[in-house]
């Protein structure tokens, strides 16, 4: 099977100076899974490659330069999922893991449980050896003085790049037809101590059915809740009727995959009445992106093994 890889690091709008460093993460995650998979390895170190990129790169809302929470604090969220099984890890409100989706990871591989939160998680990552971090240096010092403003000021948008948004996700399909999609973010900023969104949460940030494919949604985690949108798309991979809508409008044919990204949206929209995106692959390994923010930054790798990278 021809392998397959789709990245995002959030959607929101995304100002023009932020554009590049948004390109270049995206560009970097996309070089290191694609390594994994176009030399026959597996799409769980794939997803996990190239989410340890955007978890690194302080451009995106996930791991070093994450949003802080009321007490100033950055509170880590993460999942990985795996398509063949329908098991998955995940974590929630950790303080001391420089990546999260290396626990989410442990979880999925090395515990009966799917989900695991604060302490008990950290004391998890201790014995099975997952790096530990001083939440300090999780820290960017624009996050630190937006934060500050925002206690000052009001809570208010102006004060972050990213304010809205800036989840990371990946989903890979291996040569062996192996699926796996991840999610990692830090959250909303000012948000409430303990808060949990969307991106954790089986069927609502991610999804992945060896079946159907592989999602990773990123956006308002309230409103993705809502519709539980992740496993809304991967049940309508199934469905073709998605598709009338723009038969009966005459327009371009979409391929399924587009189609169903494009109905989740929607969605989010009309059910949830908020914004957001998701990624996905279908289980053949066929990619489709949609939102309705400004921008989204996502990536995949075309048939000929080009990066395609918006925005």
């Amino acid at each position: 099977m021809k392998p397959s890889l789709i990245v995002h690091g959030g959607a929101w709008d995304i100002p023009e100076e932020a554009v590049e460093d948004c390109r270049d993460g995206i560009r970097r995650a996309l070089e290191d899974g694609w390594k994994v998979l176009k030399s026959g390895g597996a799409a769980i170190d794939a997803v996990e490659a190239a989410i340890m990129v955007l978890e690194d790169a302080p451009a995106f809302d996930a791991g070093y330069g994450s949003h802080l929470n009321l007490d100033g604090h950055v509170q880590l969220d993460a999942i990985i999922m795996d398509g063949a099984s329908l098991k998955a890890g995940a974590i929630a409100a950790v303080e001391h893991i420089k990546n999260p989706i290396l626990l989410a990871r442990a979880v999925l591989e090395k515990s009966e449980h799917m989900m695991l939160v604060g302490a008990g998680a950290e004391k998890f990552a201790e014995e099975h050896g997952v790096p530990m971090c001083s939440a300090e240096t999780l820290i960017h010092e624009r996050e630190r003085a937006a934060w500050s403003r925002c206690r000052e000021d009001s809570h208010a948008a102006e004060h972050h790049v990213g304010h809205e948004s800036g989840t990371v996700g990946a989903v890979a399909l291996d040569t062996h037809g192996s699926l796996f999609a991840a999610t990692s973010t830090g959250g909303t900023c000012c948000k409430l101590p303990g808060r949990v969104g969307d991106s954790p949460l089986i069927g609502c940030g991610c999804y992945a059915d060896a079946e159907a494919g592989g999602v990773s949604c990123t956006g308002h985690g309230e409103g993705i809740m809502k519709i539980v949108m992740a496993k809304l798309a991967t049940d309508l991979l199934h469905d073709h009727r998605v598709l009338i809508p723009h038969r009966e409008k005459n327009e371009q044919p979409l391929s399924l995959p587009q189609a169903v990204a494009d109905a989740c949206v929607r969605k989010l929209a009309l059910r949830a009445h908020t914004t957001g995106g998701l990624i996905l692959l279908d289980h053949e390994g066929n990619p489709a992106a949609a939102f309705n923010t400004p921008r989204m930054a996502y990536g995949y790798v075309e048939p000929g093994g080009a990066f395609r990278i918006a925005p």
